[in-house]
């Protein structure tokens, strides 16, 4: 028993979706995919391959919806950890025999660090992001240059909580699993006959090494689904959440942070009123 099927078992909230309300999601992801590339016009489709849950899922319903002649997957490893991430990646690639690319980014990367100010690159976390949008970006390229569409991979227990860099992984065309929360993105997988190693991978935005996701949002997914959509996008108070999932008053508190924090990657950048 996985631990959103325990959860949902022992509070009764109902994260994970039926056979046949999971049968419906896949289908409507697919039908969505197959609208977008059509709809713009396009040869089909590019996606940023990291080997993790998010990216795999998507591809393997990208090739669902469009055959694996369509879909392009462009791998991004770094130093973070190149081997893993690379490994995993083409295993999802060569699965789904689907056209696919590496691109080594430090050097990218590191035209960035000798052209901004020093002090620059001494902030991890702008040097992060800076990872994150050279992988864009590049999706981009590949794209236009072949008339694609680029894949977005975001789900959303990222998108609430802002854990996605803003015009990096969230710079894309449509997000086919973004109305999917992380448990959600699993059990889909699953469906979908993904390998169980790469369904539990930990995982990472590979922004530095060693980063994890649940470390620095400090929970587990499983609890921070819970509370998304009980207490942020469900009815209950916080008092009620906490008594419901039995857990910390803080956790709830970290999670609200993290939705109001990151209110503005929600949204269009803002501009004055009209006069």
């Amino acid at each position: 028993m996985t631990d959103a099927e325990l959860l949902q078992k022992e509070t009764g909230v109902e994260l994970l979706f039926s056979d046949d309300e999971l049968e419906a999601r896949r289908q409507n992801i697919v039908e969505f995919i197959a609208d977008t590339v059509d709809d713009a016009g396009a040869e089909g489709a590019v996606i940023g391959l990291s080997g993790g849950i998010d990216s795999t899922t998507t591809a393997y319903l990208a090739v669902e919806a469009l055959g694996a002649d369509s879909v392009h997957g462009l791998l991004m490893p770094s130093s973070v950890n190149p081997d893993a991430d690379e490994t995993d990646a083409e295993r999802v690639a060569e699965a789904l025999d689907i056209e696919y690319d590496t691109v080594e980014i430090n050097p990218i990367v590191d035209a960035f660090v000798d052209a901004a100010p020093d002090h620059a690159a001494e902030d991890r976390m702008a040097l992060g992001n800076v990872r994150v949008r050279t992988r864009a970006v590049l999706n981009y390229f590949l794209a236009n240059a072949e008339g694609c569409i680029v894949l977005g991979t975001g789900n959303r227990s990222e998108a609430a909580t802002g854990y996605f860099t803003k015009y990096g992984d969230q710079a894309v065309d449509c997000n086919p699993i973004g109305n999917l929360y992380k448990c959600q993105v699993r059990q889909l997988a699953r469906d979908l006959g993904v390998p169980e190693d790469l369904v539990t991978r930990t995982p990472t935005a590979a922004m530095w090494e060693g980063q994890t996701d649940e470390e620095e949002m400090g929970l587990g997914y499983d609890d921070l689904d819970a509370i998304l959509a009980l207490h942020v996008h469900g009815p209950l108070s916080r008092h009620a959440t906490v008594e419901t999932l039995d857990v910390p008053g803080s956790a709830i508190d970290r999670v609200v942070e993290l939705y109001e924090a990151s209110a503005h990657k929600r949204s269009m950048p803002p501009a004055p009123e009209a006069l």
